[in-house]
Formats: C-alpha cells, structure tokens, sequence
C-alpha cells in the first residue's frame, strides 16, 4: 500500500511518461472532448458561412485557448496551489484569513457555478457523440442510447474506476492523436485556413459581425474545461500539466483547423451536419464514434469524480452538509459520494430528455462556467496581491481578464432563454444552499458559549472520585465545539456536571480543527488533569475525511505506548486479566427553536438550514464516530431569550370564607 502511494506521488510529483499519460487519462476529458460540438454550435448562430467568418472563428478559438487555458490557467493559475492542490476552493482556502469577510461569496458562486455546469457536461458530450451514428443510420434511436450509455456511467461509480482508470491515459493519448491526424490530413484541402493564426480575423469577425455574440458564445465552449484542469492539479502536478498541454493544444487546434477547411469545401451543405465527423473518411467514421463516444464517457467520469472531490472540500469548509462518503479503491482521493451520484444522474437524464439533442443541450452549456471562471479570476488576483505582486500587475491581470471573461459572460447572456436558464437555475439553487449553511453556521457559532477549563479541574477530578456516583464510562468523551485555546462549551460542562453527573476514570475532550491545507493530519494532546482529563486537538485537512473514533484509537495507542495513561479497566475482574475501559462519546446536539428568537430573518434561514441539513447525515456519522457507543443530548441553542418570551405563570391564591357571623 506505501509502496503504491509513493509511486502515485513520484509521478504526480516529477515528470514522466507515465505521469504525463496519466495527466492525459484524467485532465483533459472535458476540454478534450469540445471539437465535438463547438464548430458545429458557430455553424449554427446564424451567420453568413464565407472564409471570413470561418478564420475570424476559428483565429477566436485559437486566441482563446491561448489567453485563457494557457496564460491564465498554465500560466498562473497552476502555480496558485494549496500543498499542491488546485481548484476555487482550494485558493479560497489560502484566502480566507484575509480580512476581507465577504470574500467566500466569490467561493460559493464559483463553486455552485462549476457544479451546475457540470450536470450538462456529460449530457452533451454523450449525446454528441452517438449522433455521429445518424450518418451511418439515421433513424437510430440516439436518446435511448445515450441514456443507457450515462446509466451504465453512474451505475459503475458505487465500485470505483480502479480498473478502467489505467486505460484513460493510453485511450485519450489515441483520441488526442485521431484528432491531430485527421485535422492536419482536412487542412492540406484548403491551406489557407492557416491564416486564422492571425488575430486580425479574430478582431475583423468581431467588429464587423451582427451575430458577434452568438459566435463568443459557442467560441468559448473550446476553454470550458480549463477550469477542471485547474480543479485536477493535485492528481497529476503542475509540469506533468503543463507539459501535456502543449501536445492536446496542438492537437485540439489542428483538428479545429481541419474543421475549418472542409466547412469552407462544403459551405452549401456544412450547418446540415456535425464538421467533426465530417471530416472522418467514411471508412474510419465507425471507429471515430467509437471513440469519441470512449472520450465522452471519459470526460463524463473525470466530471463526476470532480463533482465529489469539490463537495468533498465544500463540507470541509463548512459550506455542505456533511454527506456519506465511500472510498470504492484503494487510490488516494478517490471518493464516492452516493446521494450526489443519484441527484447528478437524475439531473443529467431530465437535461437529455428536455433538451432533447445536442444543438440544444449547446445553447445551455457555457453560461454557468463563465461566471466560475470569472470568480477565480478575481480570487486570483487577491492571491497574487497576497504574494507581494505589484498592484499594477495585479490590476492589469485583473482588469485583462475580467474584460474577457465579462464579454463572454455578455455573449453567453444571449443563451439564457434557449436553455441557459437550466444551468443558471441548478447554480443559483446550489449557491442558496451553500450561503444558507454558511450563514447558519455563522449563527450556531455566535450562540456557543465558552468557559475557562481550568476553572472546572477540581470538580471533575471529585466527580471521578465520589463513588456514590454511578460510573457512567471508563473512557468518557466529548467533541469541544469551542474556538479559543484552554476553554471548553458550556453546554458539555453542564452535561458532565449538572444534566446527570457522569463519572469516568478518563475524560477525553476532542477539539476539531479543518486547516487550510488539503492533506493534512495530525494531533497534539495535552494531560489537563494527570490519570484524568486530556485535551486532544486533531488538525484535519480540507480534503480529509473525519473519522474521529479510528483517529482517537490511535492517538490513545501513542499515549499507552509513551506511558502516559493507563487503559486497562479500573473493574478488578477485568483488570487482572488486561482488559481495556469501554469509551463512551457523548455528542451536544444544539436544537434552534425559532420562538427563541424575534429576528424574523434568522428564523427564516435557519429554518432553510434544517432542511438543508436533511440531505446530510447526522453529526456522529458526519464524524465517523461508532454509533453503538455514542449519546445524544439535544439542548436548545438559545435558552436565555427563549424564556425571556415566555409569559410567567401566576399562582393561584384561594380566600377561605368567614363563617362567623357575628351573633
């Protein structure tokens, strides 16, 4: 097993051919899948199809995977890495202690963003790919194909991809290939396409075109997948990345240029069909749909993993519920998170069905992922702020790049009503959820109260003491909800001393603390009263899975074995023969009650809290804690106003009756 992870690091880590090969399996499916449909959606805007528009389309292609894949993304965004790790919230999480308070916004609209578009993502790739079947057999039945085709997808997810993973690299690496062959074989019937390395034809299309939106809104589906590539950093590492970009943009470009010249061969004919098949010679066109529809189920998997390693981070952040998660294999990072798989499969199959084919699925696509990449350009530029990079660069990056990518977001705009709406509605529901739960959380934060430990050691140490309490555990332990060091929640001393005095040989006080580096996993434990009490603080990365009971085992194991406590049980009959104390965790599960409170806005969120947090899983199995061995006490998250508001109840005062009558 260490043997294997050192491998996996040596080649995400270091150049070579495996790892280049790997970075070509698992990065570029999205990006690398796009000559499918984008020249197809430019003949389809409307425009004139003449030599000018084709070179000032495919010159906007170019320019575009120049300027945003490779100088944005390669470039720079690559080298914004937490420990490695890539994406908009792992730069949000070297972000967010800057005193700038509102800037997790950023985060949630650019994570909400890139999920919604990602629903569409393996629909329309899918799709894309068995129409190419239509010119073999036009009547094929392409919805009910592709829908077997994304079921067998999702249904596989629950066992890992392990097995077929290995082959991603070599199959994309033939795809990558196919399409650099077939490209530069089109290009030698109309060489002049080559002029469209010349970014006049970009500027000449756009100054002179009435359609000039339209054609930059299916333009910029050639870099939607940048920012998966940004997302993947951890897996492969940055050179592997970088090096492999250079041969899939060569290949890309190459093949977009083909279909550039045989639209300009064929311009009576070329908006009837898909330029990319096309192009195939009939004897090859059974193998292309093969394996572009291969390439579609790649970038369709690489989305999906992607989807559950985001969310993973997103409840690590505290912008998710915590949800169940599975690691189907052994490889590290690889998550399976079984109601997203569900929600993202229903998601996709009612896309395909309203949309129907993929000329449609195209006028959706887009939208939402300009907005993420207009996010991470400006957390970018806080990060290279943060670096010490002169504000004049950073003011011309941003400036640069927000222009860009608001002129896309405005050409993108023009989709909305044909079905950018979809995307937008899925990204605005998944930002609601996400500001709800932070803001919530905020909340539920803010009503903690917190006393000095310290001035409850002599308490707990009688309680331990007075026999006449029963033994409530050998091992008692509580998760601290508390932020500052050397204080302890108040509503976890009331249960120890007040609610039902708990006596324990050992009380075990966990203290929780997600750090901003993806990987991380460590503790340091303090002995507060010696043979008694101990405080013990996990550091847990953003990428890290809670499993609190395995990770208290094994700190207890490194005391025991450093001699530092006694585990055995205190029962004579038990400690003759070396058995260990039972553990016992006790988890604080605060209830808010909206009578409790007169600010209607906060009753009204948290009330959406609750039932956010119905698709999540409970806190013990959110903490990985072993349920047979845990208790739950609720108690009211605001008890001084919720009694405040409750009317005093008068006793009632009976008058006896005189009998005396005077005589």
């Amino acid at each position: 097993m260490k043997e294997k992870s050192k491998r996996s690091v040596a080649y995400n880590r270091h150049v070579s051919f495996l790892g280049l090969l790997v970075t070509l399996g698992i990065v570029f499916g999205d990006i690398g899948t796009s000559p499918l449909y984008v020249m197809k959606a430019i003949l389809h805007t409307g425009e004139t199809i003449n030599e000018s528009t084709i070179l000032g389309a495919l010159s906007c292609i170019i320019w575009t995977l120049t300027l945003q894949t490779t100088i944005k993304y390669v470039c720079v965004a690559l080298r914004a890495d937490n420990n490695g790790e890539g994406g908009i919230l792992a730069l949000y999480a070297l972000l967010r202690r800057l005193k700038s308070k509102w800037i997790y916004i950023l985060a949630i609209i650019g994570a909400s963003t890139l999920l919604a578009d990602g629903i569409i993502t393996p629909a329309i790739t899918v799709t894309t790919a068995i129409e190419g079947l239509e010119s073999i057999s036009p009547n094929l039945p392409v919805i009910p194909i592709t829908l077997t085709i994304i079921t067998i997808i999702f249904f596989v997810q629950r066992f890992g991809t392990e097995s077929i993973g290995k082959s991603f690299g070599i199959f994309m690496l033939l795809w990558f290939l196919l399409l650099g062959v077939v490209g530069t074989v089109s290009i030698t019937s109309y060489p002049l396409i080559l002029k469209a390395f010349n970014p006049y034809y970009a500027v000449l299309l756009l100054a002179k075109s009435p359609e000039w939106f339209l054609i930059l809104g299916a333009v910029f589906l050639c870099t939607t997948g940048a920012e998966a590539l940004y997302s993947d950093l951890g897996h492969c590492g940055r050179k592997n990345i970088a090096i492999s970009w250079g041969f899939v943009k060569t290949m890309l470009i190459l093949n977009y240029l083909g279909q550039g010249a045989w639209v300009l061969n064929h311009v009576d004919t070329a908006s009837s069909v898909n330029p990319f098949f096309s192009i195939m010679p009939q004897s090859m066109l059974f193998f292309a749909i093969i394996m572009a529809t291969g390439a579609a189920i790649v970038a369709s998997q690489a989305l999906i993993s992607g989807t559950f390693s985001i969310l993973s981070e997103a409840m690590n952040l505290h912008f998710w519920p915590r949800m169940r998660i599975k690691h189907p294999t052994h490889i590290k990072g690889q998550l399976y998170i079984p109601v997203i798989n569900l929600a993202m499969y229903i998601g996709v199959v009612l896309i395909i069905l309203l949309f129907r084919d993929s000329s449609h699925m195209e006028a959706a696509y887009g939208l939402a992922i300009t907005i993420t990449m207009l996010m991470t350009t400006l957390l970018l530029g806080f990060y290279l702020h943060s670096k010490g990079v002169s504000r004049i660069l950073m003011v011309v990056f941003m400036g640069a790049y927000c222009t860009i990518e608001a002129i896309f977001l405005t050409a993108n705009l023009s989709k909305f009503l044909a079905g950018g709406w979809c995307t937008m509605l899925i990204g605005g529901i998944l930002f609601l959820m996400m500001f709800v739960w932070v803001r919530a959380m905020k909340i539920r934060r803010h009503y903690i109260s917190t006393k000095p430990l310290e001035n409850y050691y002599q308490i707990i140490s009688d309680i331990k003491a007075d026999k006449s309490i029963p033994k409530y555990a050998s091992n008692l332990v509580y998760v601290n909800h508390a932020d500052k060091e050397g204080t302890v929640d108040d509503k976890l001393l009331y249960s120890i001393i007040n609610k039902q005095p708990k006596r324990a040989d050992h009380y075990w006080f966990i203290n929780m603390e997600f750090v901003d580096t993806p990987d991380t996993l460590e503790y340091s434990c303090e002995t507060l009263i010696p043979d008694t009490l101990y405080s013990v603080t996990m550091h847990i990365g953003f990428r890290i899975e809670p499993r609190v009971s395995l990770y208290l085992r094994q700190v207890v194991e490194d005391l025991v074995a450093d001699g530092k406590v006694d585990l055995r049980s205190t029962y004579p009959s038990l400690r003759k023969n070396g058995i260990s104390g039972d553990f016992r965790f006790i988890i604080i599960h605060r209830v808010y009650y909206p009578e409790s409170s007169d600010n209607r806005q906060q009753n009204l969120l948290m009330t959406f809290y609750a039932l956010i947090s119905k698709i999540g899983i409970d806190e013990p199995k959110a903490l990985g804690l072993d349920t047979s061995m845990v208790a739950i006490e609720r108690v009211p998250l605001i008890i001084a106003q919720r009694n405040r508001s409750i009317r005093r109840i008068a006793q009632i005062v009976e008058e006896k009756e005189k009998y005396f009558f005077s005589a």
